[in-house]
């Protein structure tokens, strides 16, 4: 699997590199700055997209404008962002179309070295790949603004916040301890509540978390 890496700091930078070549992944660049990202992101053959939301010059959100830029370019490019702190603008944007192929992590989960591959190429597969941090803040946050929060049941919403994470139904019940069926019918009450029309995009858990945000 072909990845390009953005991150300036450079032991952070090196770390990436290793530990992604050690699981078999083929790094097409590895940069430090937003101009050489823009130029790293055209790449035909590129898979998927490891990006700071910081990055050189301006340090404030190069990388994460880089990354937007390059989804319009090609739709559903699938972008893993990174960040120090949660940053609930940056990923709003990241999650504004709606599409797949997309990841807001921690850099704290980098350490992590399993469960940060498995979240690679979830994303690279066109899958979704919250830090549950991220979620809960996003929740946080539009809870106080929205009244289809409201609308949810406490165990939907912790279902809710489960799916937006990438997970399956299989592990919703698992984490849960209930059955896949009840997880599906609290999915499609979800769904229901939030007023989101049935269709064949996997990423439609993902226009759940979206519907609290977009209703202001």
């Amino acid at each position: 699997m072909r990845v390009v890496i953005a991150e300036d700091l450079f032991l952070l930078r090196d770390g990436l590199v290793r530990m992604l070549e050690a699981f078999g992944f083929e790094v097409l660049a590895a940069v430090d700055n937003g101009p050489a990202l823009a130029r790293a992101l055209e790449e035909p053959s590129l898979e998927v997209a490891v990006v700071d939301v910081r990055l050189p010059p301006t340090q404030t959100d190069e990388g994460l404008r880089c990354a937007l830029a390059a989804r319009r370019a090609r739709p559903g490019l699938p972008i893993l962002v990174l960040s120090q702190h949660v940053e609930q603008l940056y990923a709003r944007e990241l999650l504004a179309d709606g599409r797949g192929g997309t990841g807001y992590l921690l850099k704290d989960r980098v350490f992590d070295a399993a469960q940060f591959v498995d979240s690679v190429r979830r994303v690279a597969a066109g899958g979704t790949a919250m830090d549950p941090e991220v979620i809960s803040q996003l929740l946080a946050r539009s809870s106080t603004r929205d009244r289809a929060v409201n609308r949810l049941t406490p165990r939907e919403t912790e279902v809710l916040e489960l799916m937006a994470q990438g997970r399956s139904n299989a592990a919703i019940a698992e984490k849960l301890v209930v059955t896949e069926r009840a997880v599906s019918k609290h999915t499609a009450s979800i769904f229901q509540r939030l007023e989101l029309t049935p269709s064949d995009d996997d990423n439609r858990r993902v226009l759940a978390v979206l519907a609290y945000l977009d209703r202001g």
